[in-house]
C-alpha cells in the first residue's frame, strides 16, 4: 500500500525547476536587452541606403541638426530628410501590426491569427483603393477612414465563417477562411485598380509593402490613430489573461467578454487599418513576433505586449534593411522580405501536431 501510494505522489509532484518559469526582473531586463536592439537597429536603418553613412555621422546628425558642427549638410538632408522619417514609420507600423496580430491571437485563441493572413490587410487595401478610384479621394485622411471600414468588415466576415460548419471555430478553419477572403479581396481589388491609372499606381505600392516615400508629415497624420490604438490594445492585457482561460472563466472573474472582443477589434481596425494605409499590406510580423514573445514572456499579456511593441519593430527594420543591402542601388520591399522570413515560419506552425488553442 504504501508503494502505491507513493507513486501518485511522485507523479503529480512538479519538478523543482520548473515550478517557476521565470525568475522575478527577468522580462524586465530582456525588455531593456530587446529595446538596445531596437535603438541599435535604427540607427542601422538610418545609416544603411544606396548611400552609406558611417554611425558616428548619424549620430551626430541627429543630435547636431541646427548648428552642423562639421557635419556634411548633405548627410544632415539624408538623415533628416530621408531616412529617419522611414525609421520612424518602420517603428510605428512595426509596433501597429505586432500588437494587431497579439490583440488577434489573444481576442480568437488562435495561433495562426495575424493581419495579414485573415482579410484585415486586405480588407483596408479594398478600402483605399474604392476611396481613391470611386470618390477620388487622394489624402491620407481622407482615404484611411475606408481602410477601417475595411479591415473591420474582413475581420467580421473572416470570424462568421472560421465558425460555420462542425466543432465552431478552430484555428485552421479560421486560417483558412482568412486565406479565401484574402484571394476574394485582392481579386476585386484588382479588378478596381485596372479600370483606373492612379488607383493602380497607389495599389502597387500597397501590394508589395514598403516604408519608402512617406515623409515626416506623413508620419505625424498617422501617429493619432496608431496612439489611440496602441493605447486600447495595452489597457485590454489584463483582459486577455481573463478571456484565456474561456469565455466562461473570463465572465465569472467580472470581465465582460462583449465589451473586450469589441475593444481589442476596435484596436485591431485601427492598428491594421492605419498601418495598411501608409506601408500596404505586409504579412507574417503580426504572426511571429507574439510567438516569440510568448517565449519570453509566457502567456501573460500584461508582458506579451509590450514585449511585441518591441520585437516587432525590429524585425520590420531588419527586413527592410535587408532589403535595400541585396538589391542596390535599388531595394527590395520590406513586404517581400518579411514573406521569405515569415513563410517558413508559418508553415513550421501549421505543421505541429497538435495545433491548441492558446
Amino acid at each position: 500500500m504504501s508503494t502505491e501510494q507513493a507513486t501518485p505522489a511522485r507523479r503529480v509532484q512538479p519538478r523543482p525547476g520548473r515550478a517557476r518559469r521565470f525568475r522575478p526582473g527577468r522580462p524586465v531586463g530582456l525588455f531593456l536587452v530587446a529595446t538596445t536592439v531596437l535603438i541599435v537597429l535604427s540607427l542601422v536603418s538610418i545609416a544603411v541606403g544606396s548611400r552609406q553613412i558611417p554611425l558616428d555621422q548619424v549620430v551626430q546628425a541627429l543630435l547636431d541638426r541646427a548648428g552642423m558642427r562639421g557635419t556634411d549638410p548633405q548627410v544632415e538632408a539624408i538623415v533628416w530628410g530621408v531616412r529617419l522619417p522611414r525609421t520612424l514609420l518602420g517603428l510605428l507600423v512595426g509596433m501597429a501590426l505586432g500588437l494587431s496580430g497579439a490583440l488577434m491571437q489573444g481576442l480568437t485563441r488562435n495561433p495562426l491569427a495575424d493581419p495579414g493572413l485573415l482579410g484585415v490587410s486586405a480588407g483596408a487595401a479594398l478600402g483605399i483603393v474604392i476611396a481613391i478610384a470611386w470618390f477620388g479621394i487622394a489624402t491620407l485622411y481622407g482615404y484611411i477612414w475606408f481602410a477601417f471600414v475595411g479591415a473591420l468588415v474582413a475581420s467580421i466576415v473572416v470570424y462568421l465563417l472560421g465558425g460555420l460548419g462542425r466543432g465552431g471555430s478552430t484555428p485552421v478553419k479560421v486560417a483558412l477562411a482568412g486565406v479565401a477572403i484574402t484571394f476574394l479581396l485582392n481579386s476585386v481589388t484588382s479588378a478596381v485598380v485596372l479600370r483606373d491609372p492612379e488607383a493602380l499606381n497607389r495599389y502597387r505600392f500597397w501590394a508589395a509593402g514598403s516604408l519608402s516615400g512617406p515623409g515626416t508629415e506623413t508620419v505625424l497624420q498617422l501617429l493619432p490613430f496608431l496612439a489611440v490604438g496602441i493605447v486600447l490594445a495595452l489597457a485590454t492585457a489584463p483582459a486577455l489573461n481573463s478571456l484565456a482561460l474561456g469565455d466562461d472563466v473570463a465572465a465569472a472573474l467580472g470581465r465582460r467578454v462583449g465589451l473586450v472582443r469589441l475593444q481589442g477589434t476596435l484596436a485591431v481596425t485601427l492598428l491594421a487599418g492605419a498601418a495598411v494605409a501608409v506601408a500596404g499590406s505586409i504579412v507574417f510580423v503580426g504572426l511571429m513576433v507574439p510567438h516569440v514573445a510568448r517565449l519570453i514572456t509566457g502567456p501573460n499579456h500584461r508582458w506579451l505586449l509590450p514585449f511585441t511593441m518591441v520585437l516587432a519593430p525590429s524585425l520590420l527594420l531588419l527586413a527592410d534593411v535587408i532589403g535595400r543591402v541585396i538589391a542596390r542601388p535599388s531595394e527590395v520591399g520590406v513586404g517581400i522580405i518579411s514573406a521569405f522570413i515569415g513563410g517558413p515560419f508559418f508553415i513550421a506552425l501549421v505543421r505541429r501536431r497538435r495545433l491548441a488553442e492558446l
